[in-house]
């Protein structure tokens, strides 16, 4: 199977160069990827256990779905195509919220953060995602912080963004 090719970026989002994704997580270049948060009527989180055959952070709890774009792809086609990758249906209406730059917590990546509402179920991709739960969203950043060694940095910081996003911190 051939190599993602990611855009890296420069600190305002701009391709400088294009590489493989190896490369690009070796050197911890800046580079672009999409989460997108889905609720359910309940006010419930999806969230995804990460499978044991991810190259970054096997078995820990991320968001909905997430993903990087590919080389030439825009935030905003990249979101729906990883609904559909991960989740196994095709996209519901998305609302875009806020892009986080690049940091420790996000690995390096530009992230633009959407969200959206679904019931499920979902048709889980086995190797992207192990499982899935709906988690009720008050008290979860409580949890997260508790058990961190359990949620990816990712996850975290796109929560403590959303939170304060929404006027809850």
């Amino acid at each position: 199977m051939r190599e993602e090719i990611f855009d890296v970026v420069d600190s305002e989002d701009r391709v400088v160069q294009r590489l493989p994704r190896s490369l690009v997580h070796a050197q911890r270049l800046m580079h672009r990827a999409v989460h997108v948060l889905v609720f359910n009527a309940k006010g419930e989180l999806f969230l995804q256990k990460r499978s044991m055959q991810k190259d970054l952070c096997p078995g820990m709890w991320g968001s909905s779905c997430a993903g990087h774009l590919e080389s030439g792809e825009d935030y905003d086609s990249a979101a729906p195509r990883e609904f559909a990758e991960e989740l196994g249906l095709p996209c519901p209406p998305l609302e875009k919220l806020f892009k986080l730059p690049p940091s420790a917590g996000t690995g390096q990546e530009f992230v633009w953060v959407y969200r959206c509402k679904h019931e499920g179920p979902f048709i889980l991709n086995a190797s992207e995602i192990e499982r899935g739960e709906w988690l009720p969203a008050e008290g979860l950043a409580e949890m997260m912080d508790k058990r961190r060694d359990e949620y990816t940095a990712s996850l975290r910081t796109v929560w403590a963004a959303y939170l304060a996003w929404a006027g809850q911190m």
